[in-house]
């Protein structure tokens, strides 16, 4: 039976996922522009802050556990685990320069009063989509599975490479319906298929 702590972990992340989802769907979104439609330029903002602010309490619970470790890295395992992470660590940051960075906050709907419930970001590849369907994904999960882990690192763990898998889906439903075509041939994991999207684009 597992204890306090680990239900209060894992409640924790199941409550901050499934808010996260229903906060970015489409639903939410036309909701809220029906009832409320002066409030939608904030809304990518309000999301990303809400975002960052709620996840302290799952990684609060997650690095303060009183668990014995699993497994720690050492030696050669330590530099390669560590190197693993840093290069995931260069690699978003690298990438983040084929993406908007005003429109991704929400920094560009706030300025411009934008209210629209669609993104307005043109769809941008990075050369990182010849070779993996969603790169972000990817380097977080790099990142997460080199570190230690005890059992409640372990948890997290696991239910962020869950979310990770079920949210890309549900972020490819919106993909297609707003760039259509252009995204469906990104589906297909070759490096043809990207390269025929960017000419595309």
């Amino acid at each position: 039976m597992p204890d306090t702590h680990t239900l209060l972990l894992i409640l924790s992340w199941l409550v901050y996922f499934g808010l996260h989802s229903l906060l970015a769907s489409i639903g939410a979104k036309q909701f809220v522009a029906t009832r409320w439609p002066g409030a939608m330029p904030a809304y990518r903002l309000v999301f990303n802050v809400l975002a960052v602010v709620l996840l302290a309490v799952p990684l609060w619970l997650t690095l303060n556990a009183p668990q014995p470790w699993l497994w720690r890295w050492s030696g050669p395992a330590f530099v390669h685990s560590t190197g693993l992470a840093v290069a995931a660590i260069a690699g978003f940051l690298w990438s983040h320069k084929f993406y908007d960075s005003a429109e991704f906050p929400g920094l560009r709907q706030l300025r411009e009063g934008n209210a629209s419930v669609d993104d307005q970001e043109r769809f941008q590849l990075s050369p990182l989509h010849r070779w993996v369907r969603h790169p972000w994904y990817f380097f977080a999960l790099v990142i997460i599975w080199t570190r230690d882990m005890n059992a409640a690192m372990l948890i997290t763990a696991i239910i962020m490479t869950l979310y990770f898998v079920i949210g890309s889906r549900l972020e490819e439903e919106k993909l297609v319906r707003y760039h259509g075509e252009v995204y469906r041939r990104c589906l297909l994991y070759t490096s043809d298929a990207a390269d025929d999207a960017m000419n595309v684009l």
